[in-house]
């Protein structure tokens, strides 16, 4: 008992002191980026503690406190603004999907590394559903969950710097609160009930443990229900766990079963994070959103992160998570079935030709 008690706070432990130590660096998603970080180099370090994780109850529950944070920024305006950038913003995650499977297949004829393996570890979706997809079409799911585990680091770490350089922080982190701190200790009921939801679709949408409690705050928010204010500290230990989530699926040596190949899938990457930057520009100029607000609703990284560095910079994270909410149902939804059968239809057209022309 004493050593499962170990295993679950000596990250927490280790997690607190990178965040603090990056926290004072005024590093950007420092509670997130310190955790992982720390937990990185320590379980690369000392490989033989492979004993350390983390209870799925804590990781849903900060979960579920990000996104009843997240939807305690919408308001009714937000619906209306959000409607018209749909479109063009479905328009412009396609072109980032078109430009990260050319990247994949340039990458696959540079190195071993065969077409659909390649084009599922650059797709800008969900880890597991990437990699579950893969296993459908024979790819390398090894090399998938390792590609993608890249991508997301890439991701995670250079969009907040990249963001935070190019506009001026509002503050460190800046918390999301509600309209209205009336009611009483009973309207924490709302944000029991916003948790619930989340449960009650875990198996049917995607990050339904952000999603369900982000929709179901911001529709009592906008409908006009007195919710309490939001503690920072519940936002810190939220972040603070995703943190050492992540900081616990991977180490160096993980990165080196890759080998030089990680290089290109992070070169990759960059190419991806600057034309989703450009596209970023391009979507101001149709539209009348803040150039910051645009890049981090379409930069090709995760949901949470966009949003937290989204709330840092003073931008809307209310459109930030509507639109990364959009991209990532459309990715999860459409982009893996439509891959598997794109890529079985061009390994049928092939057998097709090579038999017609050995006859």
């Amino acid at each position: 008992m004493q050593i499962k008690i170990y295993n679950i706070l000596f990250p927490y432990v280790l997690g607190i002191g990178g965040g603090f130590l990056f926290y004072i660096c005024h590093v950007p998603l420092a509670w997130i980026l310190g955790p992982m970080t720390f937990l990185i180099i320590w379980r690369s370090i000392f490989a033989n503690q492979k004993d350390l994780n983390q209870p799925i109850v804590l990781k849903n529950g900060s979960f579920i406190i990000l996104g009843i944070s997240f939807g305690l920024s919408f308001t009714k305006e937000t619906f209306l603004t959000v409607g018209p950038y749909v479109l063009p913003f479905l328009v412009t995650t396609i072109l980032l999907i078109i430009i990260s499977i050319i990247n994949a297949l340039m990458i696959s004829k540079i190195v071993n590394v065969d077409k659909n393996t390649s084009i599922f570890a650059s797709i800008p979706g969900g880890l597991s559903e990437m990699v579950a997809a893969s296993e459908s079409v024979q790819a390398n799911s090894s090399l998938v969950t390792i590609f993608q585990t890249v991508r997301l680091l890439t991701v995670v770490f250079f969009v907040p710097f990249a963001i935070l350089h190019m506009f001026e922080p509002q503050a460190v982190m800046q918390p999301i609160q509600s309209l209205s701190n009336e009611g009483g200790i009973l309207t924490y009921g709302w944000f029991l009930l916003a948790g619930f939801v989340g449960w009650l679709i875990r198996s049917k949408v995607p990050a339904a443990f952000v999603i369900g409690p982000l929709l179901t705050t911001a529709l009592l928010n906008i409908s006009g229900i007195s919710l309490p204010d939001f503690s920072d500290l519940f936002l810190v230990f939220a972040q603070l766990t995703i943190g050492i989530g992540f900081g616990l699926m991977i180490t160096f040596s993980d990165l080196k079963k890759g080998g030089k190949y990680c290089g290109l899938y992070f070169a990759g990457t960059i190419l991806l994070i600057g034309a989703s930057f450009g596209l970023g520009y391009l979507f101001t100029l149709l539209t009348d959103l803040d150039l910051a607000t645009a890049m981090l609703s379409l930069a090709p990284g995760g949901l949470v992160e966009m949003v937290l560095t989204a709330s840092t910079i003073g931008a809307d994270p209310a459109v930030v998570s509507s639109l990364q909410f959009i991209r990532l149902l459309f990715i999860i939804s459409f982009v893996p079935s439509i891959l598997k059968y794109g890529i079985k239809r061009a390994t049928v057209n092939k057998r097709l030709g090579e038999n017609s022309h050995s006859a």
